[in-house]
């Protein structure tokens, strides 16, 4: 018996690309090619996501919480960030995020249904949509037992 995406899609996903190809089939990395960042899923049905573009320069305070304007806008700009329950419909290969917290604002509350498949190890994620989002992730590494 084939294992379920559900099954399959639990634990953490490292970030492999994260790009966007628009209407004329331009591809755009929105948070450079070199972009990071984590996916996970939990058994009770959480997730969580994290991507950050690299070479994001530290507040020039050192403050976690007092940066420039300047600074906390740069910041902002370079890290995508949302957390809440998902879904998965196995007949449509569709998992859906429901954002309860966001970095950016316009997400909160919204649920975002998404493409998934999981082949030769990554999983590929596409918002279906134009210019469509495809992230792709390989399963992080395993450090339980560190």
């Amino acid at each position: 018996m084939t294992e379920s995406m559900r099954d399959q899609v639990i634990g953490a996903w490292k970030l492999i690309s994260y790009q966007t190809t628009d209407a004329s089939g331009q591809v755009v990395y929105p948070l450079g090619e070199d972009a990071k960042g984590f996916i996970l899923y939990t058994p009770d049905g959480y997730m969580s996501a994290q991507i950050m573009a690299q070479g994001r320069p530290a507040y020039a305070s050192g403050d976690l919480h007092k940066g420039t304007q300047d600074e906390m806008a740069q910041a902002a700009e370079g890290y995508l960030a949302y957390s809440g329950r998902y879904e998965i419909d196995e007949d449509k290969g569709e998992l859906t995020h429901h954002m309860d917290v966001s970095m950016n604002p316009t997400w909160l509350g919204q649920s975002q249904p998404r493409v998934a498949q999981i082949v030769d190890g990554k999983l590929k994620i596409y918002n279906g949509l134009k210019p469509e989002d495809q992230l792709v992730w390989k399963r992080a590494e395993d450090h339980s037992q560190a």
